[in-house]
């Protein structure tokens, strides 16, 4: 685990969601205020299940989605959608209209491809996209010790794309370089030992808005589940790589 650092007083909230990451229970990491101010049900895609899909879908409502590394994409190759529409513009036109060059958090959309499992039959019902994710996550840990090409084939072999899934990568250097949910995830998981690779879902409330802090720490009361505020990861983070 690695992380024993005089932290504050965060630091057993960092170490106990660190434990529950271990044993595929969710957590809950709220980005920043100045942010998107969003919470996202968060879980190891190695453990992910039918109910974890279930209860994103659910207890969550937002966009379940994929967060990935940038060592396991650099590795397959993944592109930025951003940068395949940037490279495909002149033979669709519209795409130069759509540029996201506006979003108010944010320098650059993290998403990248959209998969299912060549198993799963529509791919959006809880046990398909359950089954991707974990499948993803299983892929991640097999390239480790394989060249790009293997790796490659060995995802075109097991998933298929478009698909019901999204992923989105994170940044190089992680929270040195931008703090968006997936550098969030992404360093927990790495901070956990585990395979960087997170499972997420956004949390809505009854008003059309993202649903706010104080409710959602109400809810992480209420199903004993660690809430994190992105500051508080950021820190472990920053004292963990000295």
């Amino acid at each position: 685990m690695g992380v024993i650092l005089d932290l504050g007083e965060f630091i057993e909230k960092i170490k106990q969601a660190i434990a529950e990451l271990q044993k595929g229970k969710f957590i809950l990491i709220f980005d920043d205020d100045s942010r998107e101010a969003e919470t996202d049900l968060v879980i190891a895609s190695e453990y992910v299940t039918p109910d974890s899909i279930k209860t994103m879908r659910k207890d969550g409502g937002g966009l379940i989605f994929l967060m990935v590394s940038k060592e396991v994409a650099n590795k397959l190759q993944l592109p930025f959608l951003a940068d395949m529409y940037f490279n495909i513009e002149n033979k669709y036109p519209i795409l130069k209209k759509l540029v996201p060059n506006d979003i108010p958090y944010d320098a650059k959309s993290s998403f990248s491809l959209y998969i299912n499992h060549r198993d799963t039959f529509t791919g959006i019902t809880d046990n398909d996209r359950s089954l991707t994710m974990k499948k993803f996550a299983e892929l991640a840990k097999k390239i480790e010790t394989l060249n790009d090409g293997a790796a490659i084939n060995m995802f075109g072999k097991g998933f298929r794309s478009p698909g019901h899934v999204p992923i989105c990568i994170a940044a190089k250097n992680l929270l040195n370089e931008r703090k968006g949910h997936t550098e969030l995830v992404i360093s927990m998981m790495k901070l956990a030992g585990l395979t960087p690779i997170g499972s997420g879902c956004e949390i809505m409330g009854d008003d059309g808005k993202a649903l706010s802090k104080d409710k959602v720490k109400k809810y992480a009361k209420d199903h004993n589940l660690i809430f994190l505020e992105g500051g508080e990861i950021v820190k472990t983070w920053e004292k963990w790589l000295k």
